[in-house]
Parts: C-alpha cells; sequence; structure tokens
C-alpha cells in the first residue's frame, strides 16, 4: 500500500478518537479532538498532492480519499449538534451530510458510464469552508470548557457582554454559511453533470 492510502486509512483511523474525545467533557479532550482534527485535516491535505506529485494515483485511493473526508465532517458536524451551548440545528447538518449522498449517488452513476467527475472549484471550496468552520467551532468549545473549569466570569457586563454574545451566537453563523456553501456545491454538481440524470431518468 502506497504512502497516500496510508495517509488516508490513518483519517479514517482518527474519527473514533475525535467522536470519543467530542463526547467527553473538559478543556484537556476538547483540545484533544481539535488537535485530533488538524491531524487528519493534514493527511487530507498531503495525501492528494502526494499522490499526484509521484503518480500513484489508485484506484483504492480515489474510493477511500472522498470516503474518509465525508467521515471525519459528517462526525464532526453531528457531534456539534448533540452540544446544546452552540445552538447548531439539526436542519443545517442534514442538509451538508444529504449533499454528500447526492453526489455520491451521482459519482455512483458517472462510474458506471466511465465517466470520473472530478473535484470542482465549488467542491474545494466547500471542503475548505467546513474545514475552517469546524475548527473555529472546536476553538469555541474550548473556549466554553476553559470558562467552565476555571469559573471565569470575565464577561459580565458591558462591551465584554457584547463580545461574548458574539462568541456565542458565531457558531450557528458559521455553520449557516458552510451549509450554504455545500448546497451550492451540491446544485452546481447536479446541473454540470444533468445530462447523466436524464441518461438514467
Amino acid at each position: 500500500m502506497n504512502l497516500p492510502n496510508k495517509l488516508t486509512l490513518a483519517r479514517i483511523g482518527l474519527v473514533p478518537f475525535f467522536i470519543l474525545f467530542m463526547e467527553l467533557q473538559g478543556v484537556t479532550v476538547s483540545v484533544l479532538a481539535l488537535l485530533v482534527f488538524s491531524a487528519a485535516s493534514l493527511t487530507d491535505l498531503f495525501d492528494g498532492k502526494i499522490a499526484r506529485k509521484y503518480n500513484t494515483v489508485t484506484p483504492l485511493g480515489i474510493f477511500l480519499d472522498p470516503l474518509a473526508d465525508k467521515l471525519l465532517i459528517s462526525a464532526a458536524f453531528i457531534c456539534f449538534v448533540d452540544i446544546p451551548y452552540l445552538g447548531i440545528p439539526a436542519w443545517m447538518v442534514i442538509a451538508i451530510i444529504s449533499r454528500e449522498f447526492l453526489i455520491t449517488g451521482l459519482r455512483t452513476i458517472a462510474a458506471s458510464k466511465n465517466v470520473i467527475i472530478p473535484a470542482d472549484k465549488s467542491g474545494k471550496l466547500k471542503t475548505t469552508s467546513q474545514m475552517i468552520v469546524i475548527i473555529l467551532v472546536l476553538l469555541i468549545v474550548i473556549f466554553k470548557e476553559v470558562r467552565i473549569a476555571y469559573n471565569i466570569h470575565m464577561f459580565a457586563n458591558g462591551q465584554n457582554h457584547l463580545l461574548l454574545q458574539i462568541i456565542t451566537k458565531t457558531p450557528f453563523w458559521a455553520v449557516l454559511i458552510a451549509t450554504i456553501l455545500t448546497l451550492y456545491s451540491g446544485f452546481n454538481y447536479m446541473f454540470k453533470h444533468r445530462e447523466l440524470l436524464k441518461e438514467n431518468a
């Protein structure tokens, strides 16, 4: 097995650890969740570059890479819904995951016709926005856990209170933006490859 595929498998292997740390409470496990997600994201950055640079793209890699991305991203957003103070509604996460199922189905149809659907700019933008949003939300989780652990009340009134309100609302708006970009990417893929769907109607 080549290095890119090993990196992809490592990303999949990190998902259960990420979920475990997200299910637990406390500053340490929240930081560990961020570190695990960041490490997994780095494998996503490097596996594709290495595969293309050394011409080691394989059918297994083509299958595993998007699967690993979907598992990691889906795990993060689902865990966020389970944290009440983040205020992230389930419908956003359902929309994000539904898009992934939809495009996977489209790629399956394309593969049956020996057509490869490459990642386009909207898809890359979608993935990048999701990664950034997840890291941002994880930082807010750490911030919240630090306040709880050390009983910090530095945001009691005035401008500091306003800052706290902004931080509190950030997860909702950040995930909403990611949801919009995700849906845009999905509609863009479907429109560009609508002929595949017509052929199978």
